[in-house]
């Protein structure tokens, strides 16, 4: 996994069967005057500094996000809560190839979103209550001051994560299997959801 600081960098290491269509969104994107921005690993674009979409490739298509997705009219059906119950206003609209690609309708629903943002049209997320540290995730950083030292440098968001992943599971022996299956992302560096990002 190729540690991406820049926009440039995302595409360049996109896999190459969705560059094409990352490249192309971004071409679409660019020509509505948002200006393209690197956040949480990858291209985020924003009007008077307020997200508006971003890219994404995941393991079987590519997605461009709107950020308050929640509020277009979305007559066409394409947007979809990639989240039920967890997303508010998030809304992605998928792509598995480039010739699905409909510019004009991509860039009505683009132009759509810059409107509603200038009207501050938004749902803000609500904060999560602090998470408490599963005593199993906790004994197993103590044990390991390598994972400990990673651990707390990983973001709240991260850590939350990983939190929920421990807590979550039922039995002890999942809980142990989840441990060992996390260690080495944590001492890498990553979080639990990297790889889909």
């Amino acid at each position: 996994m190729n540690k991406i600081n820049t926009v440039d960098e995302y595409f360049h290491y996109a896999d190459d069967n969705w560059k094409p269509i990352l490249l192309r969104l971004r071409e679409i994107i660019n020509e509505t005057g948002l200006e393209e921005t690197f956040k949480w690993k990858g291209p985020v674009y924003t009007h008077n500094g307020k997200n508006v979409v971003g890219l994404g490739a995941f393991k079987s298509f590519v997605s461009i996000w709107f950020f308050q997705g929640v509020f277009l009219r979305d007559e066409h059906n394409k947007l979809v809560n990639a989240q039920e119950g967890v997303t508010k206003g998030l809304r992605q609209w998928r792509f598995d190839s480039e010739n699905k690609i409909d510019e004009k309708l991509v860039k009505s629903y683009i132009e759509e979103a810059i409107a509603n943002q200038e009207k501050g049209l938004a749902i803000t997320p609500s904060l999560k209550k602090k998470m408490e540290m599963p005593d199993e995730l906790n004994h197993a950083l103590n044990r390991n001051p390598e994972a400990k030292s990673a651990y707390s440098k990983l973001s709240p968001a991260k850590q939350r994560e990983y939190k929920e992943y421990i807590a979550e599971a039922k039995r002890e022996e999942t809980k142990q299997n989840r441990i060992e299956k996390i260690m080495p992302m944590i001492c890498a560096g990553y979080g639990l959801n990297d790889k889909y990002k």
